[in-house]
């Protein structure tokens, strides 16, 4: 089934409500008093209202392959949990929830058991609940409904710029504060500082629902901070060190390349054809290779010294999980099939097969414990400015060159299903630009989708 983007919006406040209902009540039996468990103001947890709409349309297709769709829940919910955990880690440079004292965890940002039952609610979702918030939402007058949902998303959009603005100012102030007697005088002395208000109001509420902003954590925080500082006092700076910013986009860039280079080889090897295996109009680049270096990099970066067999069943999982998103979305928003495994044995829908999950598998392990290292190193040693300078190049053209990929292939897939009747400057331009044998040439197994 095929949800439009109105009945995705429903699906994403319905399920932000069941959640935030969810977790407090699970927390107020836990600690027998209401604990308010969502990180904004309002009823509402997006994390859960984003993983409903991620069912909804990666998972759906598997509605009458119940194992694969409780396994995909559980793949999907791992990738969401931990890409989430990094990038709230890297942003705010601190934890919002942590398992490492857990059994059976990742990272600390997920444990099996919490994966477990997000699996058990993607059939809950899929086969019962979705089906019948469809036919209620269609009961609502389509105007109506759109003028309910602006109002509500607004008032998340404000709720959440509001949280993000107080806890940079905690941050910010907490920095400042070496020796910490006790963390609910600290926020309030904030809180005064900036006025009452908003930001006085989200820091008292940061200060309830977040055990983990306690006097321990700020300190050991601050000091860890401090030590990096001195320790990082008197040393040449070194361009990209690490795995922050200026590294993953040389990652990306090189990735690209890359695995551009490798799948055009694999191509003529197995198939006796040299062929264009490019994600984009302008060099070749693939954009899936790019993106998966990033995200294994990031997910598996603690994780480098481990076993080639670890590294090898978190690749094969994380990797089938991410092609399969990558077909879907490819689909949902080019109307356009980039690849199909449908004459591959064990594949799954034509998107994925279990021979390739090996190959990410093993690209994996050569990534991480071979290439990675290599390429770290070689980044490194790129001058400080320069580096900086070449970084933004790379970054602005690879966006430039994504985004005119993006409409010729819109395009291009418009003249292949004969809805290109509308005639303007900006069709024109693609169409003398972007011709079918230009797209054929560089997309030469792209097809409609139907």
């Amino acid at each position: 089934m095929h949800y439009s983007l109105y009945q995705l919006t429903w699906l994403f406040i319905l399920y932000s409500l069941i959640g935030w209902v969810i977790g407090t009540s699970s927390a107020a039996l836990r600690k027998r008093k209401f604990i308010d468990v969502g990180a904004l103001f309002g009823p509402y947890c997006p994390s859960y209202g984003l993983g409903g709409v991620c069912f909804a349309v990666f998972l759906s297709e598997l509605k009458d392959q119940l194992f694969f769709l409780f396994l995909g829940g559980v793949i999907l919910t791992f990738f969401l949990s931990v890409m989430t955990g990094l990038i709230l880690e890297k942003i705010f440079h601190r934890k919002w929830w942590d398992y490492s004292d857990k059994r059976m965890q990742f990272g600390g940002y997920v444990r099996l058991i919490s994966v477990l039952a997000w699996g058990a609610s993607a059939l809950v979702c899929i086969l019962f609940l979705n089906p019948l918030f469809t036919e209620l939402i269609a009961l609502i007058p389509e105007l109506a409904g759109i003028i309910i949902l602006f109002v509500i998303c607004l008032t998340i959009l404000i709720d959440l710029i509001g949280t993000i603005s107080a806890i940079t100012v905690v941050r910010s102030r907490i920095k400042r504060i070496i020796l910490i007697d006790d963390v609910s005088e600290s926020l309030q002395k904030a809180a005064d500082a900036m006025g009452e208000g908003l930001t006085g109001w989200v820091l008292k509420h940061l200060e309830k629902a977040y055990s983990g902003l306690d006097r321990r954590e700020l300190v050991k925080v601050r000091r860890e901070e401090k030590l990096h500082q001195d320790a990082e006092a008197g040393k040449p700076e070194i361009f990209a060190r690490g795995c922050g910013f200026y590294k993953l986009a040389c990652l990306f860039f090189l990735g690209s390349l890359l695995g551009d280079i490798t799948e055009t080889i694999f191509c003529y090897i197995t198939m006796g054809e040299l062929m264009s295996r490019s994600s984009v109009v302008y060099g070749p680049f693939s954009i899936v290779w790019g993106m998966g270096c990033v995200l294994l990099t990031l997910i598996l970066y603690q994780y480098r010294e481990r076993s080639d067999s670890f590294i090898f069943l978190f690749g094969t999982f994380l990797g089938g999980a991410y092609e399969y998103i990558c077909s879907v979305l490819g689909e949902l928003f080019f109307g356009t099939i980039f690849w199909d495994y449908s004459g591959i044995p064990f594949n799954l829908g034509g998107r994925i097969n279990l021979l390739y999950c090996f190959f990410w598998g093993i690209a994996a392990v050569v990534w991480m414990k071979f290439l990675y290292p290599r390429l770290s190193a070689l980044i490194e040693r790129i001058p400080v400015k320069p580096g900086k300078w070449l970084t933004w190049i790379m970054v602005v053209f690879m966006c430039f060159n994504m985004l005119i990929s993006s409409l010729a292939l819109y395009r291009y897939n418009q003249r292949q299903t004969n809805s290109s009747a509308e005639t303007n400057a900006y069709t024109e331009f693609i169409d003398t630009h972007f011709p079918d044998e230009r797209m054929e040439r560089i997309y030469p197994k792209a097809k409609p989708a139907k």
